[in-house]
């Protein structure tokens, strides 16, 4: 597999993107993600960051999104978020990306107002129509699994089951490491995405609360995990999501620690390459 990372390390430190993409390739990295919204940015940004990874042949793995309106009770917000997918998956095919990294969100109201077997029915409908889209343009969906209580999808059982009922090709898992610690799911469970899984984020904890670190800086016991991964035999990259360095003026140092920790845990296990 690939070894990459979410770009979302450089913005969040004030870093320009040209700089970030550059920074990425020369730590080391085999491709990189992009944290955009096409409806944010503009033309020249949006060329900029093709243009700038052709040149560094820094292939473009994934698109990252967070949709939580797809399950939204208004119909209006629905479509517009629907809408709002659809040009994210614009950009994966304009970028040549392989995915959209799709979040999903979580059930309002502690789940009381609405039934959640209602909103659940309203995020199965909307990715099936994503899934159609994203199918006719050749690209795929990896649906984010967080580890909050209230997260549609929170565990692996859940996240089998929602791929099952849209049962679309294009549409699967992302695997997050920290967040199937947090969630207190055992590395063995990873075989029930076999064939479901296209992409990986992988970053540390306190083993409390969502945490984005560098591996070695937290309490995961990363190999169970990624020898697990490994025998998914996944045709993609490990990305490394780190937010929010404690100390952004030293972002590069924070990057270069999480890609020597993180490549030294995939060649100890032969995963990268």
């Amino acid at each position: 597999m690939q070894l990459g990372l979410i770009n979302s390390a450089w913005a969040q430190a004030g870093r320009e993107t040209s700089w970030g993409l550059e920074k990425t390739k020369q730590i080391g990295f085999d491709s990189v993600d992009i944290f955009t919204d096409p409806l944010d940015i503009d033309v020249r940004e949006r060329r900029l960051i093709k243009d700038k990874c052709d040149d560094l042949e820094l292939p473009i793995r994934s698109i990252c999104c967070v949709a939580e309106g797809l399950i939204d009770f208004n119909p209006s917000v629905q479509q517009f978020h629907i809408d709002r997918c659809k040009s994210f998956l614009d950009l994966v095919y304009e970028y040549q990306a392989d995915n959209l990294l799709l979040v999903l969100g979580e059930y309002i109201w502690n789940q009381e107002v609405i039934p959640p077997e209602d909103q659940w029915q309203l995020a199965v409908e909307s990715c099936m129509e994503l899934a159609h889209y994203a199918g006719e343009l050749g690209v795929r969906i990896a649906l984010e699994l967080e580890p909050f209580p209230l997260s549609l999808l929170n565990n692996i059982d859940k996240m089998v089951d929602f791929v099952d009922e849209v049962g679309h090709r294009a549409v699967g898992a992302n695997i997050d490491i920290s967040h199937l610690h947090l969630a207190k799911v055992p590395a063995n469970e990873i075989s029930k995405l076999r064939g479901k899984t296209f992409h990986v984020h992988i970053s540390d904890c306190d083993g409390k609360k969502h945490g984005d670190l560098p591996p070695g800086r937290g309490v995961v016991d990363f190999a169970p995990y990624l020898k697990e991964i490994k025998e998914l035999e996944i045709d993609g990259a490990i990305s490394i999501e780190l937010e929010y360095s404690p100390d952004p003026d030293n972002i590069e140092e924070w990057v270069q620690e999480a890609y020597e920790k993180t490549n030294d845990l995939m060649q100890a296990i032969d995963l990268r390459g």
